[in-house]
C-alpha cells in the first residue's frame, strides 16, 4: 500500500470487542500511533489496537463519506463486514502494507 492513500479502517480491542472506525491517508502511521497509545481518546481508553479491516479509496472525499456511513451502522453489520474479509480477526497490521 502506498503511504499516501485514503483508507477507511476498523480497529478492535479483541475478537468481537470494542470497535473503532477511522479514516486516514497514511494507514501504517495511524495504526502505529493507535498501537503505541499516542492517540488520546477512545482507542487509548478502550485499548483498541488491532487492525481488523481496511479498504482503500481513490480520494479522501469518498473515504470520509464511507467512514461516516460505517459509523452509523449497527454493530452486527460492522461485525459482518470484518468477518467477510478477516474471519480469524487477525491483526492485519502484522502483514505490512
Amino acid at each position: 500500500m502506498s503511504r499516501r492513500e485514503p483508507v477507511v479502517y476498523i480497529m478492535a480491542s479483541k475478537r468481537n470487542g470494542t470497535l473503532y472506525t477511522g479514516v486516514t491517508s497514511d494507514l501504517a502511521r495511524r495504526v502505529w500511533e493507535h498501537q503505541q497509545g499516542l492517540v488520546e481518546g477512545f482507542t487509548k481508553r478502550y485499548n483498541v489496537h488491532l487492525l481488523v479491516y481496511y479498504e482503500r479509496h481513490d480520494d479522501m472525499y469518498s473515504a470520509i463519506a464511507r467512514e461516516k456511513r460505517i459509523k452509523k451502522w449497527n454493530r452486527a453489520w460492522k461485525l459482518r463486514l470484518i468477518e467477510e474479509v478477516n474471519p480469524e480477526w487477525r491483526d492485519l497490521s502484522e502483514d505490512g502494507f
